[in-house]
């Protein structure tokens, strides 16, 4: 597998433009096996129940048996089994996953790395999300390094659905650009003609693709690539005044100019845009604010978590700073509190330990540049409530603030602290 993959890199090196027309041979014992082994254990299984446990007990024989429909097309992917999880941040608000059957998601697995291989070399610097290397972090290190350059003005833009409403046509289009191989073709339609199941019925698909599905998330950047960044970079840079650049993680973006005139009439354009391949624009999320070194009353915005400000260090010079967003602040708080009562009556060691373990998440997340004063509230709310908790434990608890701190010098919260420098330079 790794030697193929090697070799489209290779071909694409020397041939950039060149159709691949031989990848379904990589779809093979070894690579399936070794998706197999690639799979976390204890996941949620797909309609088929089947867990990666149960499937390697009888491994040589369920590949054997899946290499030989596939290669006499008799395989068919089985609907996504669709589940709800809560939206961060979003109160009530449910975002739909859909959970593929086992076998699905080893073919998927492998399906995914040659589309990585084929579309990394010719992905835009400017574009971070579902790539190696390229987190959260590297997006707002990209984001504050083009803001402090000529932008006056910037478009922050939603995409409404995104997921929901990505184009089959379309889609099977961009893919068709860059491959040549009808049979590896057939099986991405397949998997997006699959269908899902939703309450013990069966929902068709006609548009969309299931966010939890593997290769989903490399699809999508696709789509994105051809729908919106070789766009921005070959046409709209282009009719630009001024300057103008993006960055884009998954569906997110954010757009930069150095013209009001410039991001105005960009905005327009990006609604004719996405129309053209079924996408819109939610306009109540999207807004045209002035920022930058040289903006006039600068107003803020939010970008993966983060409050984006204009602001000056001691000296006066002009500074991008990241607070967490109130939104996500706010959830945050929510889900510790929640989990706090879920959790009251473990014993205090453990249940500080697994506290610490979701302190130690959200610091390594929110840890960054000029974000200390959040990170001590949020400890500081994680703290009262830890106090609050004890006292619920009985009605006769009689844990005062002298007893908790007693507590604490045997169970220490894990304090807080910056883990990112979003000033370094980007490697």
């Amino acid at each position: 597998m790794a030697t193929g993959l090697e070799r489209i890199g290779e071909l694409l090196r020397a041939h950039p433009e060149r159709r691949l027309d031989t990848l379904m041979h990589l779809v093979n014992r070894e690579s399936l096996e070794q998706a197999h082994k690639d799979q976390p254990t204890g996941k949620a299984a797909g309609v088929d129940n089947m867990t990666k446990t149960a499937y390697g007990e009888n491994l040589r024989e369920n590949l054997d048996n899946l290499i030989q429909r596939m290669k006499t097309f008799s395989y068919r992917p089985q609907p996504v089994r669709r589940t709800y999880i809560p939206k961060e941040g979003g109160g009530s608000r449910l975002r739909p996953l859909g959970i593929p059957a086992y076998e699905d998601k080893l073919v998927q697995g492998v399906m995914a790395e040659i589309l990585k291989a084929i579309y990394e070399p010719k992905f835009y610097s400017f574009s971070f999300g579902y790539r190696e290397g390229k987190g959260c972090h590297k997006a707002l290190q990209y984001l504050g390094g083009e803001l402090v350059k000529r932008v006056n003005w910037v478009v922050d833009a939603d995409i409404r659905g995104f997921f929901d409403n990505v184009s089959h046509e379309w889609m099977m289009s961009f893919l068709e650009h860059d491959i040549a191989d009808k049979n590896f073709l057939r099986y991405i339609r397949r998997f997006m003609k699959a269908g899902m199941m939703e309450q013990g019925k069966f929902l068709e698909t006609d548009k969309g693709v299931a966010q939890g599905g593997l290769v989903s998330p490399v699809m999508a950047n696709v789509y994105l690539h051809y729908a919106l960044d070789m766009w921005f970079d070959k046409v709209v840079t282009k009719k630009c005044a001024g300057y103008a650049s993006m960055v884009r993680y998954a569906d997110d973006a954010v757009f930069c100019f150095q013209r009001k005139e410039d991001a105005e009439a960009f905005y327009t354009a990006l609604k004719e845009r996405l129309a053209k391949f079924g996408l819109e624009v939610a306009e109540e999320k999207t807004k045209i604010i002035p920022f930058g070194r040289y903006a006039a009353n600068a107003e803020t915005f939010d970008f993966l978590g983060f409050t984006i400000i204009s602001g000056k260090t001691r000296r006066g010079y002009f500074v991008v700073k990241y607070h967490t967003s109130k939104k996500k602040l706010k959830a945050k708080r929510q889900a510790v509190k929640f989990w706090l009562r879920q959790n009251m009556h473990l014993p205090v060691p453990l249940l500080i330990k697994r506290l610490n373990l979701k302190l130690g998440g959200h610091y390594n997340y929110y840890g960054v540049s000029q974000n200390s004063k959040k990170l001590v509230d949020f400890y500081q709310y994680v703290k009262w409530q830890l106090l609050r908790t004890l006292r619920w434990r009985s009605q006769r608890d009689k844990t005062n603030w002298k007893r908790f701190d007693r507590i604490l010098h045997f169970n220490p919260l894990l304090p807080p602290r910056l883990r990112v420098n979003l000033y370094e330079a980007i490697v």
